[in-house]
């Protein structure tokens, strides 16, 4: 084994059955180190633990790993491990692989991608991976093996840049997946609807759902790719400026006497 630290962590939870797959697939590359919430954290993003204290206790996984749980968000397992509860800062985080594929705007409530990008924030490179399915006896294997192989190509490479590397695999075998593509974030649209009901006492509560997601599958984007069959990998940077509106807003009329500065090229 190599002396390099891989930390493994999720939004599904400690009783994810992709963690045991995952784990086994990154073994080779270097040491694993399993910490992940002690439940479900879907859509969660980037939240973190600031008004109570951490728990994080040792546990095991189905599959018969050693692991770590713990009663934080997905951003919390990432923020232990590279604090000091690891004795070793991890060389690279995968964070998945997630039930459901994590695809254009759905990058902004993921606690998968959330993870990830407290790596990136951390200087550490990672990987959130996702698999275009829900619901009980998926098979994770193509996932897992996609996600050992990128792991290489980075330690190979030295992959160390401003960006996280976003990993949607299609839920089929692996000799039926088409190719890997380099993507953009594509469009998804969102149609929920609050539903306002009365509970047994007269008072209201709130669902907020809708009708499925729809997809504009633009070509060279992450949606396009999956749409065909298609492992997309989309990098991704935290700089969410809009740049080309810095020069334009600087010349609206602030009512403001000082002048107004433009800056950040």
């Amino acid at each position: 084994m190599s002396g390099r630290h891989i930390l493994i962590t999720n939004d599904d939870g400690i009783e994810s059955d992709a963690l045991g797959p995952l784990a086994d697939a990154l073994a080779p590359l270097g040491e694993v180190h399993i910490i992940c919430p002690e439940r479900n954290w879907s859509g969660a993003s980037h939240s973190i633990t600031l008004f109570r204290p951490l728990r994080c206790r040792p546990t095991m996984l189905r599959s018969g790993q050693p692991a770590f749980m713990t009663d934080g968000s997905p951003t919390d397992c990432v923020r232990l491990a590279v604090l000091g509860f690891l004795r070793q800062k991890p060389d690279l985080i995968v964070s998945g692989i997630n039930r459901g594929a994590n695809l254009g705007d759905d990058i902004t409530y993921s606690g998968t991608v959330a993870a990830a990008m407290e790596g990136l924030l951390s200087n550490i490179p990672s990987i959130a991976i996702s698999i275009g399915a829900f619901g009980a006896n998926i098979d994770f294997g193509p996932a897992s093996a996609f996600a050992a192989l990128l792991a290489r190509n980075i330690f190979e490479r030295g992959f160390m840049s401003d960006a996280l590397l976003n990993v949607n695999v299609p839920a089929t075998a692996a000799d039926r997946i088409l190719g890997v593509e380099v993507t953009r974030l594509g469009k998804r649209n969102y149609r929920d609807q609050l539903v306002e009901r009365l509970d047994p006492y007269g008072n209201p509560y709130y669902w907020v759902g809708g009708p499925a997601v729809s997809e504009e599958a633009e070509p060279g984007t992450d949606v396009a790719a999956m749409r065909v069959g298609k492992i997309s990998v989309t990098p991704i940077a935290l700089d969410l400026t809009s740049h080309a509106l810095i020069e334009d807003l600087a010349s609206w009329d602030w009512g403001w006497s000082a002048p107004i500065e433009v800056s950040a090229r």
